[in-house]
């Protein structure tokens, strides 16, 4: 087989934003935050609101052309992640869809159930779960090894019993960057008789999870971090749905894909999320050829993207490790962990993020919504963290650019 490699020519060809001249001298190191978005989406979205800006499923032609492509993106998406259509559903944000499920869990745990959050999560997927508490709900921390912010399965071990019925957890922190092993915490906790919910916001950029292979019961993330439009992937697996109350107007209780939307989707961003399929399509059409389904499609671009993205990270964990004024927040190497960054300046991290912009370097610098995180590592949470991420988009020239305005600014 040949050795094939990311063309990061013909990848950053697909967004618009390389091209757009008020960005040009500007490397984007805070894709955690977000990520830039690929044509296809925006192409999908702009036609959209031009052609097919009506209710959708009605029997005249734009109106069936607008559900035609929120269809396409509801399938499209799901054969990516290896599920069912009718497993995944569209909604305004990861926060609110987890906030929706834990509506949803409250009605069904008793007082004396137990429920299992971290504290190396967003609060997106630990402060819902908590408030569980308010309901008589026992809420119990995992918690994360305060020098590495390491989250040892062995701990887990300790915490689950009877009476724990949900274990809520990250695939990969969004501040020290380890992926965590899903697929052996997923059995563990199906074991002890729970299911799992997965906080996948900070990993699915880095190459989309096959869900099934990881076999969590939930899995959520953002679509605006994976090239995508502002919506929340959410992925329920159909004996847990079906167990759940319905949490949308009572006639859709009825369809999987909608019981856990409150609101109405949003058609057009829906339809624009078919975008992201395309884009998978188009990188394997480049480097692989058309062939195979596009759930192996997904799964041989994600290794394209990771093997591009490990060779970016090397030499700046190389030049981080090499200082002894910082502290570099996660594993120490690629092998473990995706291409966000951060780092314990000792100092706050603002100042140091605004002198970074003047050298041309898009940064972030806070707590980035891991306040408990933060707290647990000793990280002072006024100060913050400075927070260094990128994709498979970012060249390698701008890992030079990034360690010379390092270097110069600290």
């Amino acid at each position: 087989m040949p050795d094939i490699r990311l063309d990061i020519d013909f990848v950053r060809a697909q967004f618009p934003a390389f091209a757009e001249p008020s960005l040009q001298e500007q490397a984007f190191f805070e894709n955690a935050g977000g990520s830039y978005t690929c044509k296809p989406v925006i192409d999908r979205l702009t036609r959209f609101y031009t052609e097919r800006k009506v209710q959708p499923y009605a029997p005249y032609a734009a109106s069936q052309a607008g559900g035609a492509e929120m269809d396409e993106a509801q399938v499209g998406m799901a054969e990516i992640l290896n599920v069912e259509p009718d497993e995944l559903s569209f909604g305004p944000s990861t926060t609110q869809n987890t906030y929706v499920l834990s509506q949803a869990f409250r009605q069904i745990l008793r007082e004396g159930d137990a429920i299992i959050v971290t504290n190396q999560d967003h609060e997106a997927n630990s402060g819902p779960w908590r408030r569980l508490a308010e309901s008589g709900i026992e809420v119990r921390e995992w918690q994360v090894e305060p020098d590495t912010g390491h989250l040892d399965p062995l701990d887990l071990a300790n915490l689950l019993d009877d009476k724990v019925r949900l274990v809520c957890f990250p695939h990969c922190s969004n501040i020290v960057g380890e992926v965590n092993p899903v697929a052996e915490i997923c059995n563990m906790v199906r074991a002890a008789g729970a299911v799992t919910c997965v906080d996948g916001v900070s990993f699915a950029p880095h190459g989309f999870p096959d869900v099934a292979a990881l076999g969590a019961d939930i899995y959520l993330f953002s679509s605006y971090k994976t090239y995508g439009p502002h919506q929340g992937v959410m992925v329920v697996r159909r004996d847990l749905a079906d167990g759940l109350p319905n949490q949308a107007h009572y006639f859709n209780a009825d369809y999987r894909s909608k019981r856990f939307t409150p609101a109405g989707p949003d058609h057009a961003q829906i339809a624009a999320s078919a975008g992201m399929v395309d884009y998978v399509r188009n990188l394997h059409a480049h480097h692989l050829g058309g062939s195979g389904t596009l759930a192996a499609q997904a799964r041989a671009v994600s290794a394209l993207q990771a093997r591009h993205e490990k060779e970016l990270l090397a030499p700046l964990l190389d030049y981080l490790r090499a200082r002894n004024d910082i502290r570099l927040l996660g594993p120490k190497t690629a092998e473990a962990r995706v291409p966000t960054v951060a780092i314990d300046l000792r100092r706050a991290a603002e100042p140091v993020v605004t002198a970074l912009a003047k050298r041309g370097i898009m940064a972030g610098g806070g707590d980035f919504y891991a306040v408990r995180l933060l707290q647990a590592m000793g990280v002072p949470t006024e100060a913050g963290a400075l927070r260094l991420s990128f994709v498979h988009y970012t060249h390698p020239d701008e890992i030079g650019k990034l360690i010379t305005a390092l270097d110069e600014t600290l």
